[in-house]
């Protein structure tokens, strides 16, 4: 951030840009310094972002109820605050960058995150810190070695025989121990001794012989994979908030009042408000009424929470569809097609935006506690790492999804579905779409969750202060 705001603040950094000209001259060190600090910037995002949900929910004691209750509230919070700071974010601060200046519009995040991280180190000695438990990519590992080194080795009936580490505590260091569980029972046979398993040392050689926790981290993020699987699609109908509802919204007209126009791609503060209104409720009066229901502590399980979000993302679609179809049906009526933008007011969005905002509520934040808490203690913060990759992959699929519808509804000299009028086209048709899909994809998603094995963990989980 300190580099972003001196590429926009120091002259010869600085693009050169006269007013009556909207193209500036950029040299090419200008944009190297420039691209220079976004990628150092994606870069600590990338460090931070799956880390500091899973340091947060470690300053809980799972051993004590009270704690283990508010880690639940935890992440519901910490999604609360992240958009607190997205509303400042899309209204202070691009006031500040287009009437103030970028100087300002960088700087003041960039004091922000220096007061962040200077209360962050302050709290260095109140923290509980979970030991590390060493590469998880390399206990994988072992594990698929040693099972395909033993493909010929029978499991015994008897999994009490499988090797073990004999202490209250795991081999692996800030992790319990994980008891046995049925399915995946080739991977057991890197738990069975053999004679073989002894190095020259005379110790264990770690690529022949695992112990059951140590097979048991596999089988939790082998189980885990398919929910993440799910979440691709959940992440494409999120990510048409910054494209096709911005299409469609610039088609409308976004008059407030005589003078004052808002952007479309402004309209995404709905879902950020949607999120700041739905936390508190969900948190203080939903799981509380759910609770009384369903006995659960949570109110729903974390799988129930994600199925719910899944639902409310395809009304969102739904709904989308609706307002566009409402749209051409005026273009039709009134022969607007040439029309940049009709009279339907913006506002028409805002249920869709406010849907997915609840969405979020329900199925991200449900991913935040269900990565964390089925996650192997030592792969937390991979896994959290695992479950933000839904989102990349998500808007990757929905380029995907758009290539190709283009490609197939424009043969023949047809207009397609997603011209560059939408007036001529129908992208009520490309949202009825996700929702076709994001109905299989809930299907599908159930199957999954009846499948689903929850880990089951032994022992005490310690942390250092």
């Amino acid at each position: 951030m300190v580099l972003l705001t001196i590429s926009a603040s120091v002259p010869g950094l600085k693009p050169h840009c006269k007013q009556s000209d909207s193209n500036c001259l950029v040299t090419k060190g200008q944009s190297g310094v420039f691209f220079l600090s976004i990628y150092i910037i994606a870069l600590g995002t990338g460090g931070i972002k799956p880390c500091v949900s899973s340091f947060g929910a470690d300053q809980f004691d799972e051993t004590d109820d009270v704690e283990k209750k508010k880690k639940s509230s935890f992440f519901n919070w910490f999604y609360f605050s992240i958009n607190i700071g997205a509303l400042v974010a899309s209204s202070v601060l691009v006031w500040v960058q287009q009437n103030v200046g970028w100087e300002f519009g960088f700087g003041i995040p960039t004091v922000a995150m220096g007061i962040a991280v200077c209360s962050f180190f302050s709290g260095t000695r109140l923290y509980r810190h979970q030991k590390p438990g060493g590469s998880p990519l390399t206990r994988i590992a072992q594990v698929l070695v040693a099972s395909f080194r033993k493909w010929n080795i029978s499991v015994p009936h008897d999994k009490s025989g499988l090797y073990e580490f004999q202490d209250k505590e795991s081999v692996i260091e800030g992790s319990r121990k994980l008891q046995h569980t049925d399915g995946f029972l080739f991977l057991d046979k890197a738990a069975v001794e053999t004679v073989n398993d002894k190095s020259a040392v005379g110790s264990n050689n770690l690529w022949r012989l695992c112990t059951v926790t140590q097979v048991e981290e596999l089988k939790a993020v082998i189980r885990i994979l398919p929910i993440w699987a799910s979440g691709i699609i959940f992440a494409t109908v999120y990510s048409q908030m910054t494209t096709l509802f911005v299409e469609q919204g610039d088609t409308m007209d976004a008059r407030i009042g005589p003078n004052f126009e808002i952007p479309a791609a402004s309209l995404s503060i709905f879902d950020t408000l949607s999120v700041i209104f739905w936390v508190p409720v969900y948190d203080r009066l939903i799981v509380p009424l759910a609770r009384k229901y369903t006995g659960h502590q949570r109110g729903f399980t974390q799988l129930q929470r994600m199925g719910i979000g899944l639902v409310i993302s395809i009304l969102s679609m739904v709904v989308a569809a609706i307002v566009e179809i409402k749209r051409l049906d005026m273009v039709k009526e009134h022969n607007y097609y040439e029309r940049l933008h009709i009279p339907m007011s913006i506002f028409w969005q805002i249920p869709q935006y406010f849907l997915v905002g609840a969405a979020e509520i329900f199925t991200f934040i449900g991913q935040l506690e269900f990565f964390y808490d089925q996650a192997p203690d030592a792969m937390r913060s991979l896994m959290s790492a695992v479950s933000l990759t839904t989102v990349a992959l998500g808007n990757y699929l929905s380029t995907l999804l758009v290539t190709i519808v283009t490609d197939i509804t424009t043969r023949n000299g047809k207009t397609g579905w997603i011209p560059n009028n939408l007036n001529y086209g129908h992208i009520d048709y490309f949202f009825w779409l996700l929702a076709i899909l994001s109905g299989l994809n809930f299907l599908v998603y159930l199957l999954i969750s009846r499948w689903y094995t929850y880990k089951r963990a032994t022992g005490v989980f310690h942390v250092s202060k």
